[in-house]
C-alpha cells in the first residue's frame, strides 16, 4: 500500500524530531521532508507535493498563518496545524486565523515520549493526518466572495412551515471558515439565538469562541447548562458535552458519542426538533462523516425548516452529502447564499 507523504514545518530541532519518529512509528505515513521555516517549505513546494502538511504555526521570519494562506491561495494541499496547547493570548487567535486561511484542523503536539499523554496524542495526530490527506480541497477565496450560480439555488425538497424561533448550526472540517462567512452575513442585527456545534480537538474549544467572538457581528459563548438562549447571540456546545434545548433552556450531556462525535450536531438538531418542530432551523455545513445527518431528518420530519451546504463551496461534503442521501435537505445552497436564505426564512418567506 502507497504510504501517505507528510511534510513537517516546525522550528524547533527537539520537537521536528518529535514529529518525525511520530510519524514514522506509523505503517500509513512517510515523513518525505522537513522544514524549519515557512521560506524553505515554500520553496520545497515547487517541486515537491506532499499528501498533508503538519504546520507549526510560530515560526521565525514568516509565519505559519501567511504560509498556509500562500499555499493554500496557490497550490492547496492539506494543512494540519500542530501547535502547544499551552501556548494562550496571541497564538489562540493565530492558530484559529490559520483555520480562516484554509487549514483543516489544530492539534496538540504530542509530548514527550516518556509523558503519559504520548501516545494518545501521537496516535491522534496520524490518524488525522491520514484522514486529512484525502480531503479534496476548495481553493480558499480569502475577500470572502466565493462566487455561485443562481440556478444552483433553490428548494430541492419541501420546505418548512413553521415560524423559525431558533437556529442550529454543525460545522466540522473546514467549519471556522465557513462560519465566519456565515455569521458575518448575517450581520449583527440578526433577530435569533444561533446554537452550534464545532467539531474540534476539547483543548482548543474556549479559545476558538473567543476568537470567533472578535471576528463575528454578534456576541459569543460557550453554552451553560441551564441557561435562556438569548436572541441575537450564538452560544457553543463546550468540549465533550453534548449540548441540547429542553423546554426553551439549553442542556449539557456527556453523553455517548454519536457518529463518533460529542458534542454531536445530531444530538442538538434532534433536541431542537423535538423542542422546537416546525419553528426549527438546522443548517449543516462542511464536514468529514455523517454527524448532523439524522438529526436534520428529525427536524425536517417534525415540519422545521433544513439548509446543508452545497458540494460547490463545501471543503468537505461528507456530512451535507450524507444528509442529502437521508432526503434530510430541504435546500442545499452554496455557502454565500445561505444567509440571505436564512433572512428570508426568518421574515417568513418560506417560498
Amino acid at each position: 500500500m502507497k504510504k501517505i507523504r507528510v511534510m513537517i514545518v516546525e522550528d524547533s530541532d527537539v520537537v521536528r524530531a518529535l514529529l518525525e519518529y511520530s510519524i514514522g512509528r506509523d505503517p500509513r505515513l512517510v515523513v518525505c521532508r522537513t522544514a524549519a521555516n515557512a521560506e524553505d517549505a515554500l520553496h520545497s513546494l515547487a517541486y515537491d507535493t506532499p499528501d498533508v502538511i503538519a504546520m507549526d504555526i510560530r515560526l521565525p521570519g514568516m509565519d505559519g498563518l501567511e504560509a498556509t494562506r500562500q499555499i493554500m491561495s496557490k497550490k492547496p494541499i492539506p494543512i494540519v496545524v500542530v501547535a502547544a496547547s499551552v501556548e494562550l493570548g496571541k497564538w489562540n487567535a493565530t492558530a484559529m486565523e490559520a483555520l480562516r486561511a484554509g487549514a483543516l484542523t489544530v492539534l496538540e503536539k504530542p509530548v514527550g515520549t516518556t509523558n503519559t499523554d504520548y501516545e494518545a496524542l501521537a496516535e491522534r495526530l496520524c490518524t488525522q493526518l491520514v484522514i486529512m490527506s484525502q480531503v479534496k480541497l476548495v481553493r480558499q477565496h480569502h475577500n470572502g466572495n466565493v462566487p455561485f450560480s443562481e440556478h444552483r439555488i433553490g428548494v430541492s425538497r419541501s420546505a418548512g412551515s413553521g415560524v423559525v424561533r431558533m437556529v442550529g448550526i454543525t460545522a466540522s472540517t473546514g467549519g471556522p471558515a465557513a462560519l465566519i462567512q456565515l455569521l458575518g452575513a448575517l450581520g449583527p442585527t440578526f433577530p435569533l439565538p444561533v446554537l452550534l456545534v464545532q467539531h474540534m480537538t476539547g483543548s482548543f474549544v474556549e479559545g476558538f469562541a473567543a476568537w470567533l467572538g472578535t471576528v463575528c457581528p454578534f456576541p459569543v459563548r460557550i453554552a451553560k447548562d441551564g441557561c435562556l438562549p438569548v436572541a441575537g447571540e450564538l452560544f457553543m456546545a463546550p468540549a465533550e458535552k453534548h449540548l441540547r434545548i429542553e423546554a426553551g433552556r439549553l442542556r449539557l450531556e456527556a453523553g455517548k458519542p454519536i457518529s463518533f462525535q460529542r458534542p454531536s450536531g445530531t444530538v442538538l438538531f434532534q433536541s431542537m426538533a423535538q423542542s422546537l418542530g416546525a419553528d426549527a432551523l438546522g443548517v449543516l455545513l462542511t464536514g468529514m462523516g455523517e454527524d448532523g445527518a439524522s438529526g436534520l431528518l428529525d427536524i425536517r420530519r417534525a415540519g422545521g425548516h433544513t439548509i446543508a451546504e452545497d458540494e460547490s463551496t463545501a471543503v468537505v461534503y461528507g456530512m451535507p452529502g450524507a444528509a442529502m442521501q437521508m432526503d434530510a435537505v430541504c435546500e442545499s445552497l452554496p455557502l454565500p447564499a445561505i444567509a440571505p436564505r436564512m433572512w428570508e426564512l426568518v421574515s417568513g418567506r418560506n417560498s
